[in-house]
């Protein structure tokens, strides 16, 4: 492609590329793709995107068509690959200039140029990290921050390479370049500080962002860029300059303004000087040693005493939390319980763990997390209020302890008090002897300590287990509080009900279930929606080993009608699948005793299932619920076909995107509903057609496909096979040529029961899979439990339809060139010799019968 011919019909065709009108952006399209393969096409974009007088839409559309160009043929290896020729005219356009004006394409040219590093540097780019050196040294601030930007990019994507190689050349690098990086740093971070004290907001917000750059530069390089960094002096003299300008950071904020782009950005390099301490500290424990105490003392500091009050904002109490906990549940600073085979750096770094959570330490963190930390927030409160559902799902929430404040703060206190239980118990215990009996509904401040006491037992209930008599407990004082109905009360009784689903599992009578079974009625009846959601996402019946089915069945009426009421009434999603999820745990314990309850589930069901089309994950859980109506309902679930049938259809057929999600749970149903089936019917039947496509995957769910079409060859084998047993043959020829033991097996155990069913045409339906049977006798195959299904086929055959074994013994010396004679003896020496290979009584005793079955013949 000649550069100086092309750019003009490129640049047409790019523009025509960025236009809304899909008859003309498609063609340009299409062009473009054409000459991604061909020499000069990349030269002529790089011409394009920095060229600034040109249209910024159709520059960062050149730059997007290159950076993916350079993921498909920048390696020598690629198909299509780029000459070297013009990679190395590209590698050099590439450094010219650090001068782009839009934020977007520089930071997309960066990220391009660090692409090519990573195949390219420093081999066969040598020049890169120099010239980025030297860039970020220059006064022009446009292009030395676009040259910072590109550092950063390029640091990031050599830092992240694994192999052994790689990480000696990014050692190499970092050596080199370490010392310039924390200078650089030093020098912005200096220079900000001195502009936010000038009060000069504009400068000061420039320097802060070339501030945060360098100090992603160097976070790469400390955690990435040494083997053993603790011997490194200038890498542990950054880490301890990390909490002084953490510190002097802090004060920072309370002189910028909220609404300040300034004020945004300080938050932002803030909290990445916590994430280079916990990535420094999740790579290398040993060598975080040296700044355990110093961590520790910040972290307590900042967070559980008024040295954090008007400085901290969430975010940063949520690392500096994340920073204590990983520091407390590290396992390379817990010593083994033989203290000789731990290594003296887990010594130390325990003895420095111990030395700082004394008691009175534990004390004031333990206190400060439950009245503090726990408590309800307004926002909370209002939240409660005006959108309660909404309000459950974000509190049980899924894996957010590391992002947000509220779970942080619980998983916290819960590795806290799991490390130092005995310490913290009595505090604990203390906090809520202080609460005992009723508490005043006008004291709002009473009423949210008590909540924040009741989570703080709950999550603490397995270490509590020898501490607390919940059974005392809850006769003497819980139930009491679930009783009261003032709306102010709302909280404790949430929290009671919660906390009772906690402690179910760990220590609760099975006594007291009737009683518990009694409140949670009533909850629901007062439509208490938050307290019943609360409860329901800690417990279920089906992980409830002490569940009596006779203890729940008088309230199994009113509780599953008002479940199904509780579904109707909720929106969400999350919300539908987890009552849902109960419901069918109720179902599952209860089994056939639900069926006099269920017609309103059924009825509503189908509706759901039309309601949650975009929902795949609702739908799993309608198919869950399903599985257990079928197996309560047992040969009356056929009354569900109009709707169940059409559910395995979807659920199962690989050719429909929901397969995706709902596959697994498809294939339960659809074997449990054959499990179940009085007879076979023409739908049931029709279904069976998704079957060769599933064989055809190949996947982890071939064992519940194999137990699908056993289930239809016992329940109606005749009909069954005159429809499938072509294609299934097929399928299982396909499958054989590529198969595990295991699954060779199961295909082998399908044609046996055939063959069991139906002697007669089992055979023929199956002939071309017999002959490797029969190859596999008389060669000896090796795995024992493969032998033993060979035999158990073959013996069915020769017993049971000794014309059909005449037959293939004639095909099997034809084929083999062989004397029918000879190939007999051969197959019956072999199979006397590999008897001991059948383990199963009923085949030893089919093996010998066919053997016998030869005596009366005159050969």
């Amino acid at each position: 492609m000649d550069l100086n011919s092309a750019s003009t019909v490129v640049l047409q065709v790019l523009t025509q590329a960025t236009s809304q009108d899909t008859a003309v952006l498609k063609p340009a399209e299409e062009q473009l793709k054409q000459w991604e393969t061909q020499p000069g096409f990349y030269s002529v974009l790089l011409n394009i995107f920095t060229n600034h007088s040109l249209d910024v839409n159709v520059r960062w559309l050149a730059v997007l068509y290159f950076k993916n160009g350079i993921d498909r043929y920048w390696r020598r290896v690629a198909p299509h690959a780029l000459s070297e020729e013009e990679k190395t005219t590209l590698r050099a356009g590439l450094i010219t200039n650090f001068n782009e004006p839009v934020n977007q394409i520089a930071t997309q040219i960066s990220v391009l140029i660090a692409k090519v590093a990573r195949v390219d540097c420093p081999r066969q780019w040598p020049e890169l990290i120099p010239t980025l050196v030297e860039s970020v040294k220059v006064q022009d601030d446009l292009q030395q921050h676009r040259a910072l930007l590109t550092f950063y990019h390029v640091t990031k994507t050599l830092s992240s390479k694994r192999l052994a190689a790689d990480r000696k050349l990014f050692y190499d690098l970092t050596s080199s370049i370490y010392s310039f990086a924390c200078s650089l740093w030093n020098h912005h971070t200096d220079t900000f500080l001195q502009q936010i004290c000038t009060g000069d907001e504009a400068a000061a917000a420039n320097s802060l962002e070339r501030t945060l750059l360098s100090l992603k530069v160097l976070r790469k390089l400390t955690v990435h860029g040494f083997v053993e960094p603790h011997w490194n002096a200038e890498v542990m003299g950054f880490l301890h300059a990390v909490f002084e300008r953490l510190k002097q950071f802090l004060q920072c904020s309370r002189s910028i303004r909220a609404e300040s782009i300034c004020r945004d950005r300080l938050e932002k390099t803030i909290i990445l000087f916590t994430k280079v301490l916990l990535d420094f500290l999740d790579q290398h424990p040993f060598s975080f040693t040296a700044l355990i105490q110093r961590s520790l003392e910040f972290s307590v500091s900042y967070v559980f005493t008024e040295a954090g009050e008007g400085v901290v904002f969430e975010q940063f109490i949520v690392q500096c939390m994340n920073l204590i906990k990983m520091i407390v549940k590290n396992y390379a600073y817990k010593p083994s319980k033989n203290i000789e085979d731990s290594s003296p750096e887990t010594l130390e770094a325990h003895k420095i763990k111990t030395a700082f959570f004394t008691y009175p330490t534990l004390m004031e963190i333990c206190r400060r997390l439950v009245t503090h930390y726990f408590l309800l927030t307004k926002e909370e409160l209002t939240m409660w209020e005006e959108d309660p559902e909404s309000f459950t799902v974000e509190e049980t929430g899924g894996d957010s302890w590391k992002y947000s404040l509220r779970p942080c703060t619980e998983v916290l206190f819960i590795d806290i008090f799991h490390e130092y239980n005995q310490t913290l118990t009595p505090v604990l215990l203390e906090m809520v002897h202080s609460l005992q009996g009723p508490t005043n509904m006008e004291d709002t401040n009473a009423i949210l300590i008590k909540d924040a006491v009741y989570n703080a037992v709950g999550l603490a209930a397995y270490e509590l287990f020898d501490s607390v008599d919940f059974d005392q407990w809850f006769k003497n004082q819980l139930l009491a509080e679930l009783q009261v109905s003032h709306d102010r009360y709302k909280p404790i009784r949430r929290r009671v009900i919660w906390l009772i689903g906690q402690w179910i599992s760990v220590k609760f009578k099975s006594d007291l279930r009737p009683v518990l079974y009694e409140a949670i009625r009533n909850l629901l009846q007062d439509r208490d929606l938050v307290s019943v959601l609360f409860f329901l996402n800690v417990y279920l019946p089906v992980d409830d080993f002490e569940f009596r089915t006779d203890q729940f069945l008088p309230y199994l009426e009113s509780m599953f009608t008002l479940l199904f009421q509780l579904l109707q009434e909720v929106t969400q999603c999350d919300t539908k699948m987890h009552v849902l999820h109960v419901l069918s745990c109720v179902i599952e314990r209860v089994n056939m005793q639900i069926r006099p309850y269920v017609g309103c589930l059924v009825q509503y069901l189908p509706l759901l299932w039309k309601q949650s089309e975009e929902h795949n994950m609702l739908r799993c859980a309608i198919l869950t619920t399903l599985i257990h109506l079928v197996q309560g309902l047992g040969a009356d679930s056929k009354n569900l076909y109009p709707f169940l049938l059409p559910v395995i259809q979807l659920s199962t057929d690989v050719s429909q995107p929901p397969h995706v999600y709902l596959l697994e749970d498809g294939l339960e149903l659809w074997l449990v509903t054959l499990e179940n089936s009085p007879c076979l019917t023409p739908e049931l039947l029709r279904i069976f057609q998704n079957m060769s496509a599933l064989l055809e995957l190949s996947s982890e769910n071939l064992k519940n496909c194999f137990k699908i079409i056993n289930a239809y060859i016992f329940l109606s084998s005749s009909e069954f096979l005159q429809m499938y047993a072509a294609d299934l043959c097929r399928s299982f020829c396909e499958l054989l040529k590529d198969i595990t033991t295991e699954g060779q097996v199961q295909v082998l155990k399908v044609v046996e029961n055939v063959l069991k069913v139906n002697p007669v045409l089992g055979p023929q339906m199956f002939q071309p899979l017999l002959p490797s049977v029969f190859r596999g006798i008389i060669d000896g195959e090796r795995y024992p439990v493969v032998m033993s299904t060979y035999l158990g086929i073959m013996g069915r055959v020769l017993l049971q339809n000794s014309r059909f074994f005449s037959l293939l013994l004639s095909q099997m010396a034809c084929e083999l060139g062989q004397e029918l004679d000879q190939i007999l003896g051969n197959m019956i020496e072999m199979w006397v010799d590999r008897m001991d290979n059948i383990t199963q009584p009923e085949r030893r005793k089919l093996s010998a019968l066919a053997l016998l079955s030869l005596l009366p013949s005159l050969n």
